[in-house]
């Protein structure tokens, strides 16, 4: 079965192989016949890369319930996508409340949809990952967040960085036009029936407390097709109208760096960053997008912000959030100004609310399994956030941590004070892991001088 596996494995990762040549050939051509790689050996594949606890669509198959005849399953699956027979099901919408008070929809796909979906991101991928620009980092392969926050350090530090344009697109997954991205996509896609799929995918529409809604715009809720899509529609809308844009009436240096449907624009000179912003507002009209006004803003920033706006009376530099980091320009010790990070306070604040929560919910769990989880919940926040300049954020989020775990084992035996003195021992038996920074050129952002 082992040995079966690994040549399925060999197989789907060839023939995409060849897909991605052929698509780096000729960036022009269009792919018309695609749908043949959708197999049994792929889709088997999709399917060991499921989550395996993960919560069922509306046609309530599990990982375990599916895999307990999977061989029969997916001849079936792939028997039916190659008929014309395979039908998407709405995706299972669930309301999950928010830190500020307010919910925000989880989409669930069924299985079945989130096994051909993963068969067809990979296909597609392996032909826009050739096309795809540089400043484009969000959801793909081989690129973080980390990459793109390296990227706008080195635009602050070596583009003569005096402007940026903090851009937000209001709810840019749910204003998708379904016409206009199927438009783009079939510049690079011309086989039929995987365009029939990315529409059937598209309008599936949602179910939610037993009723079924239309999904007129947006992409597909919480499906593994939804953020390749949601790249090919801003490569076309956003990054090629600004490679375009820039050789055309750009006069200075002007840099893009995108993480998925998050973005910021740097500028040399402000003439260039008010032109640019508004003719990104027309583009997104034309595209049938919105720029949210009160979370789009261009503002003074880099190495002579603080002079320039000093001489007109207008004090420090404004700032801005980029992937979870607020960025502000402070001194270093031998007076260069320099653009720092350090962690979002909403993020903090929304981290911070989710662990108490949670840590009451664990609190008559074992100490070994609420101290491994703590450990975890700390090493992975130091994992993102663990960048040069952030530590008095870390620590603060670590003695918080700390105070939120004393809270809640106070909580289980409401007679007993655990005293400072009492939990500072136990956590010679616990210990949780204290603030460490990333081993990552993050630590070492480049002076502005």
């Amino acid at each position: 079965m082992e040995a079966r596996q690994t040549q399925s494995w060999q197989t789907v990762q060839e023939n995409l192989r060849r897909v991605k040549e052929a698509a780096r050939r000729d960036r022009r051509v269009r792919f018309t016949a695609l749908l043949h790689h959708v197999n049994v050996e792929s889709l088997r594949e999709s399917f060991d890369r499921q989550r395996r606890h993960a919560a069922s669509g509306v046609d309530g198959a599990t990982v375990e319930s599916y895999g307990e005849h999977l061989e029969e399953n997916l001849q079936s699956l792939c028997a039916r996508i190659h008929r014309g027979r395979y039908r998407p099901q709405p995706v299972r919408r669930v309301m999950i409340p928010k830190a500020d008070g307010g919910e925000r929809p989880l989409g669930i796909p069924a299985l079945e949809d989130k096994i051909v979906q993963g068969v067809v991101a990979e296909i597609l991928s392996a032909i826009y990952e050739e096309e795809f620009e540089e400043f484009s980092y969000g959801f793909r392969p081989g690129r973080s967040p980390h990459d793109a926050l390296e990227a706008l350090s080195h635009a602050m530090g070596s583009e003569h960085v005096n402007w940026v344009l903090d851009a937000d697109i209001r709810k840019f997954f749910d204003s998708v036009d379904h016409e206009s991205l199927m438009r783009c996509i079939e510049q690079r896609i011309g086989d039929r029936r995987i365009l029939h799929l990315l529409r059937q995918w598209l309008e599936a529409g949602v179910m939610e407390k037993g009723r079924w809604f239309a999904s007129l715009l947006g992409t597909p809720q919480g499906s593994a097709i939804s953020p390749l899509l949601a790249n090919v529609f801003l490569h076309y809308v956003l990054d090629r109208w600004f490679v375009d844009w820039k050789r055309k009436y750009a006069r200075g240096r002007v840099v893009l760096i995108r993480y998925a449907d998050d973005f910021v624009m740097c500028f040399q000179h402000r003439s260039d960053a008010e032109g640019a912003l508004a003719a990104l507002k027309e583009r997104m009209s034309v595209c049938k997008l919105e720029l949210h006004e009160g979370k789009t803003r261009l503002i003074e920033f880099g190495r002579f912000a603080h002079q320039n706006r000093a001489r007109r009376g207008e004090g420090k530099p404004e700032t801005f959030n980029f992937l979870g980091f607020t960025h502000y320009m402070g001194k270093t010790r031998r007076g260069d100004y320099m653009m720092k990070r350090k962690t979002q306070s909403s993020r903090l604040t929304r981290k911070l609310k989710a662990v108490r929560e949670r840590a009451r919910q664990m609190m008559h769990r074992s100490l070994p399994e609420q101290h491994e989880w703590l450990r975890s919940v700390l090493r992975g926040h130091y994992r993102y956030y663990g960048v040069r300049c952030n530590s008095p954020s870390l620590k603060s989020f670590y003695r918080q941590v700390r105070r939120i775990w004393r809270d809640a084992l106070r909580g289980r035996n409401r007679n007993r004070d655990l005293t400072w003195a009492d939990y500072d021992k136990l956590l010679t038996h616990y210990p949780l892991p204290e603030p460490r920074l990333r081993n990552h050129t993050l630590q070492m952002p480049i002076p502005l001088r």
